[in-house]
């Protein structure tokens, strides 16, 4: 079975380019350019030596010895939240800023919840002197104040957004309107694996450094280049995806997805779009939504603003609904807890998007003999309100 996108950019029955007609010329443009820009030699010296020297990668691939002892398997985590700017985002932000450039656009927009997206944006923006507009839901806007001030400190504009429930559904929208007015400038850096083909592949190919990394560094550690299970938390998918994609025809290699699942999957406050969601459109790809039986999204629920998303990217669709994949739907206690587990065994505070596939570890069963790598998406120095509002509240009793 193909697992990867195919040459119509469908992922099985998912994907595909839905577009208004203003953008069509740009989204066929992007088709028509990106493999052959991103794979000519000056492009792949450039952003290789950027990730290298600018983002600090490789980043480690960590054997975590006393989470190891708790789960009773061999635990590497991946650690994507040591690159420059503290997530896997830059990876792809570099990626699509150097794309731009070579295309001719002069003007940067972008959509983030949690922030991390945004400023990653706005540093590669800043380092190549381009102007950078970043849309946030002024409910992220109120739960991730650092990353908000980092980005106007980086030189962004952070365009506040008032529509829905105000959050990463409610940016991305608003970025597609922006867009539609400047369709001639205008290169729209997606943070996810998610929107109109090509999107989902080039985002997926930018952070498949983080797969081609975990080979090279397992075949050092463990005299083997493939894990038995890798685990990794998804919104719109982007870290899943990177770490997946080396291994998308491994059987031998098992995928556990973390989705959010906020206080309960059934309990009308959650991002588990997976396993609530229905085929559909959304932001220009046919994939799973959370939607009402007359098609109106519903709005999502989860203390991670980077899961707080009513979509899935088309791929993670293909792959949990082909079996490829096993889904974990982490409500915000799993996520929580699995967080402060892991800050106290190994002295790393993961970003809440990260917890959830924590969680998800957390709560499966393995051999002695097991190797398992979780990638640890960025790091929670953005989360520490949430983290104290946990720590704080009294316990029951």
């Amino acid at each position: 079975m193909n697992y990867n996108v195919n040459e119509r950019g469908y992922y099985g029955p998912y994907g595909g380019a839905f577009v208004p007609e203003i953008l069509h010329s740009n989204v066929e443009q992007l088709r028509r350019e990106y493999l052959h820009i991103t794979g000519s030699a000056d492009f792949q010296e450039e952003f290789h030596a950027l990730l290298r020297d600018y983002v600090g990668r490789p980043s480690p691939l960590y054997f975590a010895r006393r989470l190891s002892a708790l789960t009773g398997a061999r635990v590497y985590l991946k650690r994507e939240d040591l690159n420059h700017t503290g997530a896997h985002k830059i990876n792809n932000s570099i990626g699509q800023v150097l794309l731009a450039r070579r295309m001719g656009k002069t003007r940067i927009i972008a959509e983030t919840g949690a922030g991390q997206h945004g400023v990653a944006t706005a540093t590669v923006c800043a380092l190549m002197d381009m102007p950078c507009y970043v849309f946030m839901g002024e409910t992220d806007i109120a739960r991730q104040h650092l990353n908000v001030e980092k980005m106007k400190m980086l030189g962004a504009t952070v365009v506040p957004v008032t529509s829905g429930n105000k959050t990463l559904k409610d940016a991305t929208n608003d970025a597609i309107r922006d867009w539609c007015c400047h369709p001639g400038d205008t290169f729209y850096v997606i943070g996810s694996s998610i929107g109109p083909h090509p999107y989902p592949d080039m985002v997926t190919r930018f952070q498949s450094v983080i797969s081609e990394e975990i080979r090279k560094q397992l075949k050092e550690q463990e005299g083997r280049d493939y894990p038995d299970y890798l685990y990794a938390c998804v919104g719109g998918g982007s870290n899943a995806a990177g770490t997946y994609y080396h291994y998308l025809d491994d059987d031998r290699v098992r995928f556990v997805s973390a989705e959010a699942a906020g206080l309960g999957v059934d309990s009308g406050y959650s991002a588990a779009t997976i396993h609530l969601g229905r085929e559909g459109v959304l932001h220009g790809c046919r994939t799973l939504i959370m939607q009402t039986p007359d098609g109106q999204i519903e709005e999502p629920y989860s203390v991670s603003a980077g899961l707080d998303y009513p979509g899935i990217g088309p791929m993670h669709a293909w792959l949990a609904r082909s079996g490829r994949a096993r889904v974990e739907a982490i409500t915000d206690q799993e996520a929580l807890e699995a967080a402060f587990t892991l800050t106290r065994l190994e002295g790393i505070v993961p970003a809440l998007e990260s917890a959830h596939a924590l969680g998800a570890l957390l709560k499966s069963s393995f051999n002695p003999e097991d190797v398992v790598v979780l990638t640890v998406s960025g790091r929670g120095d953005k989360d520490m309100p949430a983290y104290l509002e946990y720590s704080n509240k009294p316990s029951e009793s």
